[in-house]
């Protein structure tokens, strides 16, 4: 899951890029606890080095990276990524990268790569926010999925969201033209900033009146499943980069 603070005043940007600046301290996450398990800890010894990309202040090659030349799709904060091997999984002819901070979901995504034998899936254990602006090209993404980021519930925190009109910029930034950004969230407040701040942006437009249908790619999870059989909402955002 992915939330936001605050990111450097400047920013190192590779080749082609002309990221916003963020305020200081914008993060991409929010600091919890959990506990490695022994199998997270074997696939973290056994697959981390050829499944975790370093992080560098330097453009992801992704031939070399994933061995083709396909489209490359971005997660931010994928969790213990269950979804994220699911999908991946679900649409081989894409490569896909998941960017998380919080070794158990890192472990456990790489324990899912191992059983699942996943050959379009990579993982960055870093900030986000930084990925994008040191590693990300712009105009050279399929997708973004950025799926139940923190909704910082109380007023007087929704200033530490991710989705926030600097960031969505950036991100739009990053996407290839006709490249997608989708957002979900169970939260209804959120949804409808998420709304209204994707509206904004100008490089972007809704495949949707409004919030978009779940698309087929992308599977419940058991937390989204036991929220809607206690008649919880889920909504679902897809935006298209303008050609």
């Amino acid at each position: 899951m992915s939330t936001s603070d605050q990111a450097p005043d400047t920013e190192t940007t590779p080749e082609g890029s002309e990221a916003p600046a963020f305020p200081r301290g914008i993060r991409s996450y929010v600091m919890r606890a959990g506990r490695t398990t022994e199998g997270q800890a074997r696939a973290l010894a056994e697959l981390g080095p050829t499944h975790i990309i370093p992080y560098a202040v330097q453009a992801l090659d992704k031939g070399a990276i994933f061995g083709r030349q396909a489209p490359v799709v971005l997660e931010i904060g994928f969790g213990m990524g269950d979804a994220t091997a699911k999908i991946a999984q679900g649409l081989p002819d894409i490569d896909f990268i998941g960017c998380e901070v919080h070794e158990p979901g890192v472990g456990a995504l790489l324990k899912h790569i191992g059983e699942m034998g996943l050959t379009n899936l990579r993982v960055i254990q870093h900030d986000a926010v930084e990925v994008l602006a040191n590693m990300v090209p712009t105009n050279s993404l399929h997708g973004v999925h950025i799926f139940f980021p923190d909704p910082w519930h109380k007023k007087r925190h929704n200033k530490r969201r991710l989705i926030q009109p600097k960031l969505v910029a950036q991100l739009t930034s990053r996407l290839a033209p006709g490249g997608y950004l989708h957002c979900a969230t169970d939260w209804e407040p959120y949804a409808h900033q998420m709304l209204e701040v994707l509206s904004a942006e100008p490089g972007l437009v809704n495949t949707a009146e409004g919030f978009a249908d779940k698309p087929a790619y992308r599977p419940l999870t058991k937390f989204e499943n036991r929220g809607l059989k206690l008649g919880h909402g889920v909504w679902d955002l897809v935006f298209r980069k303008k050609d």
